[in-house]
């Protein structure tokens, strides 16, 4: 990960609110071969001081075969992130760079029995379809969600590490990042656009 002292947020509630933002995670193992990896959407919860991510994917893939022999998985969220010309800092005989918000979590994967797997798809669809919706998960039917247990695996992460890269241009001086702020602005794409906002929470 690139690391510098004045790219890491040192707010863990900060951080932590970043990967609720940004669940929708890549889940990487190490495989025989080559690396495994899947992208699933996470809840994140704090238990204890303790960092717990919890989901499901489909049983017998690679990356759930993987992660059954080699527990230990690291989790990327990845945000917001756009160029940065050098030709807006106040001396741009530098190189351009590329802004962007990043977290990696390491930690220990366990899959749940069946009950598990059922709290675990609950959690997620809870979160994102809410609990009166006609799609929320209360209104699946006991049939359909004995058949659906089958295919899937619910598992939780607990984490050990983590690590994050807020890199806003907080190596420029204070003219130089209003001015990337205001270029940004003028993009009017998302990321851009994301990127001005987190810049101005900084200034």
């Amino acid at each position: 990960m690139y690391k510098f002292p004045y790219y890491t947020e040192q707010d863990e509630q900060k951080v932590i609110a970043f990967m609720k933002e940004n669940a929708f995670a890549l889940v990487t193992g190490i495989g025989e071969q080559y690396p495994v990896a899947t992208q699933i959407p996470l809840a994140i919860e704090i238990k204890d001081g303790k960092i717990f991510l919890s989901g499901h994917l489909m049983r017998k893939t690679d990356h759930h075969l993987t992660f059954e022999k080699n527990n230990k998985v690291m989790v990327l969220f990845t945000g917001a992130h756009c160029f940065v010309s050098a030709s807006w800092y106040t001396n741009p005989g530098v190189g351009s760079t590329w802004n962007y918000l990043t977290v990696q979590a390491k930690g220990t994967i366990t899959f749940t029995d069946e009950q598990g797997t059922i709290d675990a798809v609950k959690a997620v669809s809870d979160k994102y379809e809410g609990t009166t919706s006609a799609g929320a998960f209360d209104n699946l039917s006991k049939e359909y969600i004995d058949h659906m247990v089958k295919a899937i695996v619910g598992f939780t992460i607990e984490v050990e590490s983590m690590e994050n890269t807020f890199k806003l241009s907080q190596n420029r001086d204070t003219d130089s990042q209003k001015n990337i702020i205001e270029q940004l602005k003028k993009r009017g794409d998302y990321n851009s656009a994301a990127i001005a906002v987190e810049m101005e929470k900084r200034l």
